[in-house]
């Protein structure tokens, strides 16, 4: 059932996700190119810059899609082990901005958060997510963090080496890469990896 559930939720963001791609790709056909000059100053042709020009568009769908897609197969999982399990809000009980905290899925006292990948190089994260945590444990939760890829520049990774401290400050959690699919996994009992990989290799055969 969770398997035939995760294969339907694929198609469907694979579908949107095409509509969105092809939208956007005859936008760009009236797009001004004005500015292909200095990409052609830099050594870079106007074929080049145009193909640039659409794989950045692409790329952020495909990212956007990407993460809403694992975060929900992620979240489908651990509703399928605890049925009352639930996304909610919790006020923000130590300052205004933002009013609330969303936990992604309150799994009894355990508050997890669900990230597909966190790039930020945003020092302000850093202070928004110690707030957040803190928040979380006021209300009486434990904050878990749940992140599938790790990011890969030394700014970025710093930044989550420093988040991964302020989880385990207020007696928290911190997984990420394949620290946070075995999460999922011996929380849940559902193999979430495994089950992605084989639907990976139904529609696009990795032949390298």
């Amino acid at each position: 059932m969770l398997i035939s559930q995760i294969h339907l939720l694929s198609e469907e963001y694979a579908s949107q996700l095409k509509i969105q791609i092809d939208l956007r790709k005859e936008e760009m056909k009236n797009d001004d190119s004005s500015h292909y000059l200095i990409y052609r100053v830099l050594g870079i042709t106007s074929q080049e810059g145009q193909k640039i020009d659409e794989y950045q568009n692409i790329g952020r769908f495909l990212y956007n899609y990407a993460g809403s897609f694992l975060e929900e197969v992620a979240s489908l999982c651990l509703l399928f082990n605890n049925p009352q399990g639930r996304k909610i809000t919790v006020k923000n009980s130590f300052g205004t901005k933002p009013k609330t905290f969303e936990i992604d899925f309150l799994d009894g006292k355990d508050a997890i958060e669900i990230k597909w990948r966190d790039a930020t190089t945003d020092g302000d994260h850093i202070t928004k997510e110690h707030t957040r945590v803190k928040a979380i444990e006021n209300h009486g939760y434990k904050p878990i963090r749940v992140m599938f890829y790790y990011p890969q520049r030394e700014q970025a990774i710093n930044i989550q080496q420093t988040l991964e401290t302020v989880y385990k400050g207020v007696n928290g959690e911190y997984y990420a890469g394949e620290e946070a699919w075995n999460f999922i996994k011996s929380r849940t009992g559902f193999d979430m990896k495994q089950i992605l990989i084989d639907i990976a290799d139904q529609k696009t055969p990795d032949k390298s």
